[in-house]
């Protein structure tokens, strides 16, 4: 291995002070996030238009309550895979690559989920578009935090949350709209779908004239490349202290050859952190906001809205999804990243014991459909605000640079799993047991939630991603 003179030098101090970089370089930076976060625009669109698609294609697919999950959970399941394979993928051949390979599965996802002509061939073209969601889930994240200076890292980072759920926004407006003009006509689902493929166009295009991550560079030993694409992003000085910091450890990560599933069997301390990581991955599912995201508008139908309503009333909970986030990107500059999540677990599990409490105990009618839609508000802002943003950040975080993106894709794996179990069940389970009781078992899984993130996730809030790693490590061996 060649390994140039400065990349053999000892880690310096963190570099978490404030970067003194030039207008041009913050515009950089900026730039950067825009173009990569249309994945997590594309994520949320993609995940959220089935909410508004799927009474219509109910209609013209002839949809039963097993192939309305299937069609639901295939993205999820699609996901699982695209999440794992996008972070091996994104170790091996690069964070930019990845995502340029994911604008291309986005782009003929959407176009055959538009063109499905049956249920069997729009299940697979939602399990094509779950590849690239789960891809993007993993990939755009570890970019982002791999870009981003550490004391911005938190609000950069998260900045994909905000166009995930600006994404699902996107959905439920664009949703409400073409089914006002389209009406009861055949095929109005298709039009809803189709709307995907300009975010994929953008992102594809964008992303050929964006940089490698710096880090990324440095584990494959290209030190002077990852110099070049940390002055875009970084003053000189910060650049240079920056390098010598992560040239240091991907050396030692190199003698220890850290990278994949046998790494992570044989070495106890990323063994446990992989573990950590699988929880905060199901405890940001098994709150439920899945149900909410999916099948929001029948929750509401079954509230006592009427359809057409309900399908209005939704785009509540994507309006306060993106200002929930804007104050989530908000806080995670000022408090630590655990007590935010608690704080998001309590918040959500409370909103969860009021809907089956309402839905229980309130006659139908307006009362209960508009008591029902201020506990989802209440709930997708303790979610979108705490629990979803901190999950993807910690996730972007807590993994060793070398296998960063699969460690991530593991966790992700996890966390989509959980959604796909989630997803297929849910109408079954309201079928089977009523909306309370539905939701009084997301409620018992909350508890659980707050206890686990209480007894075992750490602190990530600012560390360089080097000196992150070096902490994980001592506490976890």
């Amino acid at each position: 291995m060649d390994v140039r003179d400065d990349a053999t030098q000892a880690p310096g101090p963190a570099t978490t002070a404030t970067d003194d970089a030039p207008p041009a370089v913050s515009r950089r930076l900026r730039l950067i996030t825009v173009i990569a976060t249309f994945g997590g625009l594309l994520f949320g669109y993609d995940t959220g238009v089935i909410n508004g698609a799927l009474p219509y294609m109910t209609d013209d697919l002839g949809l039963t309550p097993v192939t309305e999950g299937m069609v639901t959970s295939s993205l999820l399941l699609g996901a699982a895979l695209g999440a794992v394979t996008g972070g091996r993928l994104s170790d091996a051949r690069g964070r930019r690559r990845t995502i340029l390979a994911l604008a291309v599965l986005f782009f003929v996802g959407a176009l055959g989920c538009t063109l499905a002509p049956t249920t069997a061939v729009m299940v697979v073209a939602r399990f094509v578009l779950g590849l690239a969601v789960g891809g993007a889930s993993v990939t755009v994240p570890v970019y982002l935090a791999e870009v981003s200076p550490a004391e911005r890292r938190g609000a950069l980072v998260t900045r994909n949350e905000l166009m995930i759920v600006s994404g699902q926004l996107l959905a439920f407006t664009s949703n409400a709209i073409i089914a006002d003009v389209g009406g009861e006509s055949g095929g109005v689902w298709r039009w809803m779908l189709v709307v995907a493929t300009l975010p994929a166009v953008v992102l594809w295009f964008g992303m050929l004239v964006m940089p490698e991550s710096p880090r990324w560079l440095a584990s494959q030993s290209r030190f002077s490349d990852a110099l070049e694409v940390l002055k875009q992003v970084r003053s000189q000085a910060r650049a240079e202290a920056e390098l010598s910091e992560v040239s240091a450890l991907a050396v030692k990560e190199e003698q220890q050859k850290l990278g994949g599933w046998q790494d992570m069997k044989a070495t106890p301390w990323v063994r446990k952190l992989m573990f950590v990581g699988f929880g905060i991955a199901i405890v940001q599912q098994i709150t439920g906001v899945n149900t909410i995201m999916y099948y929001g508008t029948q929750i509401l139908t079954d509230a006592g809205f009427t359809s057409d309503s309900a399908l209005t009333a939704n785009i509540a909970n994507g309006v306060i999804s993106v200002l929930a986030t804007f104050v989530g990107i908000w806080l995670l500059g000022r408090v630590n990243r655990r007590p935010m999540l608690m704080t998001g677990q309590i918040g959500t599990t409370a909103a969860l014991l009021l809907i089956g409490v309402f839905s229980l105990a309130l006659p139908a009618g307006e009362g209960r459909a508009y008591a029902v839609l201020a506990m989802t508000v209440t709930f997708l802002a303790f979610q979108q605000g705490a629990i979803s943003p901190v999950t993807w950040l910690m996730l972007s975080e807590i993994f060793p640079m070398r296998m960063r993106g699969f460690g991530m894709g593991v966790a992700a794996v996890v966390l989509w799993l959980t959604n796909f179990v989630i997803g297929l069940v849910f109408p079954s389970l309201v079928s089977g047991i009523g909306i309370s009781n539905t939701f009084f078992l997301f409620v018992a899984a909350g508890v659980l939630s707050i206890t686990f993130v209480k007894l075992f996730v750490p602190e990530t809030k600012g560390r360089t991603l080097e000196t992150l790693e070096t902490e994980l490590r001592a506490r976890f061996s």
